[in-house]
């Protein structure tokens, strides 16, 4: 049954309202703030009828009081005066009363605000619960939704690896170190997981490229070299049409600039080049160098440093390879390579 604690230090007129709604609800009365707030402390009430001039503790220090007792910071309560004045009924509302209801009081009019007020925090809790279960299915779907789309990416860019089973495994190794120097240089989670769904399709556009080139089993010619130049373009112009992820491309057209300007296929140079394509940059050539190719072996460490550190500043963004390198310090045991 719904509780309402009646407050009030006129005995007549709580016995009166007891009467009045003691058919529909459980009626607790008290005659005084002191006497409410001790009721408060150990009960939540579905209502308070609190009269505002009371000896003692009136009605507003009440409600101020009963604001500050956690429990009790939700629940309703309905003003109650015999005050004529209409600044009164002004302030019991700014306060934060949810109803006033003036002395004498008509039994119908007492039934009618009571329910009203009853009713309509009942279907604000409801509501509030209804669009937590909603965005917790919300968030699942995107859970889910994210999830597939992942899976979807990780065979796309696998299906690109394997046209050369020496770059088998090349994107998922790229986003995963790009993620880690994005986590290191301070991106959030979102903006990492972002960060590796782009590493995963950074070669995207070498679907556009012969697989006789690709597998070529030595450097190759200048010819050669000229068309497999045109993946990033043409990755960019196959990811340009996934507008959910406005950027996602980036990687893909970008990855091969250089930070001096000496690069392809825009000649972009510093920061005109995406920063999520200077940090696929830097871990790309890592991967490159740590990997076997058909014309060599991985290099050994000492090399790949060394050749990152002479990058810096001319092939590579210096922050993302100074990052680079602190990663390639902390692998005492090489076991980065060890992946491939």
């Amino acid at each position: 049954m719904t509780d309402i604690l009646l407050v009030d230090d006129d005995h007549i007129m709580r016995t009166l309202l007891e009467n009045i709604l003691r058919d529909l609800y459980e009626i607790h009365s008290v005659g005084s703030g002191e006497e409410a707030l001790d009721f408060l402390r150990e009960s939540v009430p579905d209502l308070v009828l609190l009269d505002i001039k009371m000896p003692g503790m009136d009605g507003f220090e009440t409600f101020t009081q009963l604001r500050q007792i956690e429990t009790c910071k939700e629940v309703p309560v309905i003003f109650l005066t015999g005050d004529e004045d209409k600044s009164m009924e002004v302030s019991a509302l700014r306060t934060g009363g949810s109803d006033f209801i003036r002395k004498p009081f008509l039994p119908e009019v007492v039934k009618l605000r009571v329910s009203n007020i009853i009713e309509l925090h009942r279907l604000r809790d409801h509501l509030a619960e209804e669009v937590e279960i909603k965005t917790a299915e919300v968030h699942e779907s995107e859970k889910k939704i994210r999830s597939m789309s992942l899976e979807i990416v990780q065979t796309l860019s696998g299906t690109i690896d394997a046209k050369d089973e020496y770059t088998n495994g090349h994107s998922r190794r790229v986003a995963k170190y790009s993620m880690e120097i994005a986590k290191r240089f301070g991106y959030s989670e979102e903006e990492q997981q972002n960060i590796y769904l782009i590493g995963l399709l950074h070669d995207i556009g070498k679907i556009g490229v012969p697989d006789e080139i690709i597998r070529m089993p030595r450097k190759l010619t200048d010819e050669e070299f000229a068309i497999i130049k045109n993946h990033p373009v043409i990755g960019a112009s196959i990811l340009s049409n996934i507008t959910s992820m406005p950027n996602i491309s980036a990687g893909a057209h970008w990855h091969h600039e250089r930070y001096d300007g000496r690069g392809y296929p825009d000649g972009l140079k510093g920061e005109e080049i995406p920063e999520v394509a200077r940090i696929i940059a830097v871990a790309d050539a890592y991967d490159a160098m740590t990997s076997n190719r058909s014309y060599r072996s991985y290099l050994p460490q000492e090399k790949v440093r060394s050749e990152i550190e002479n990058g810096k500043g001319s092939q590579f963004d210096p922050t993302f390879a100074d990052i680079m390198l602190h990663m390639i310090d902390e692998d005492t045991e090489y076991s980065m390579q060890e992946e491939n």
